[in-house]
């Protein structure tokens, strides 16, 4: 196996982390995975020579759809999370007593 390969794999398996903390609700682990991602994605960006292998190229192209399922995961996650704050602040604005008088 070449470098490159093994340096997918290990972008394959953050990318699976990530998947699984995403579907958690512990911030720490999501934090945790994409620190994780971001490590692997750099060692693959560090190799340089791997877009002329075409084991590696292909390899790549099966892993495309594991990266967009994140990035729509995530992107679904931070628009739901907006909603709570949004409507939470909403609550708030309306029942919280005044702190001072006029």
């Amino acid at each position: 196996m070449t470098l490159g390969l093994a340096a997918l794999d290990d972008l394959f398996q953050a990318f699976e982390t990530l998947r699984l903390a995403l579907d958690g609700s512990d911030a720490a682990e999501i934090e945790a995975a994409s620190g994780e991602v971001s490590r692997a994605a750099a060692s693959v960006r560090a190799i340089g020579a791997w877009r002329s292998e075409p084991a590696v190229v292909e390899r790549l192209s099966t892993l495309l759809p594991l990266i967009e399922s994140a990035r729509v995961r995530t992107h679904v996650l931070a628009d739901h999370m907006g909603q709570r704050l949004n409507l939470l602040a909403a609550q708030g604005a309306r029942s919280a007593p005044l702190t001072y008088g006029r």
